[in-house]
């Protein structure tokens, strides 16, 4: 009986001073702390402006291309119908290997085009990740979190317009200088 209660009482012990640890720590610090709303910061930066634009651009070409495979097929296939049933069948295969082609141009278009924009998306995300870093040490802050995980931040912790003045300059500079 007496070990139990030993147990029970270092258990509680245990428990307060996991518990305890924290909240003092939490007390004790005296740093700077700050949000970024990135999802703002990604849309309004100029960089992912002219980026969308170019994703439209090269969607619309991969578009007419297609439209143009599909034209193809659609013109055989309306000839295949006014064919002779021997004429046909070669008609018909012709249309079959298109059709398969298209599919792979498909394919392999779409594939290309999100492996272009996730490229595109990781370069900016990570363009903004420096920009946040060195802001939050120039400026001297301990912890910068992204408003996705977080609950509740005061206005007066939200450096977003900052960032993003920082972001759309530096890239402007950079485009005059091209």
């Amino acid at each position: 009986m007496r070990s139990l209660k030993g147990l029970v009482v270092a258990l509680v012990v245990m428990l307060v001073g996991i518990f305890a640890v924290p909240q003092v720590q939490a007390q004790d610090f005296k740093g700077k702390v700050a949000f970024v709303n990135l999802s703002r910061v990604f849309d309004e930066y100029e960089r992912t402006k002219v980026y969308d634009k170019v994703l439209e651009a090269d969607n619309a070409k991969f578009q007419e291309e297609r439209n143009k495979k599909i034209e193809a097929i659609r013109e055989l296939q309306g000839k295949s119908a006014a064919l002779k049933e021997n004429e046909k069948a070669k008609t018909d295969k012709d249309v079959e290997k298109l059709t398969n082609e298209l599919k792979a141009f498909d394919q392999q278009k779409r594939t290309d085009l999100n492996k272009a924009r996730d490229e595109r998306v990781r370069e900016i995300l990570m363009e903004i990740e420096k920009v946040v870093s060195e802001y939050a040490k120039k400026e001297g802050y301990s912890f910068v979190f992204n408003d996705r995980v977080l609950i509740y931040g005061a206005d007066n912790m939200n450096i977003t317009e900052p960032i993003l003045a920082g972001l759309n300059d530096a890239y402007k500079q950079a485009q005059v200088k091209k």
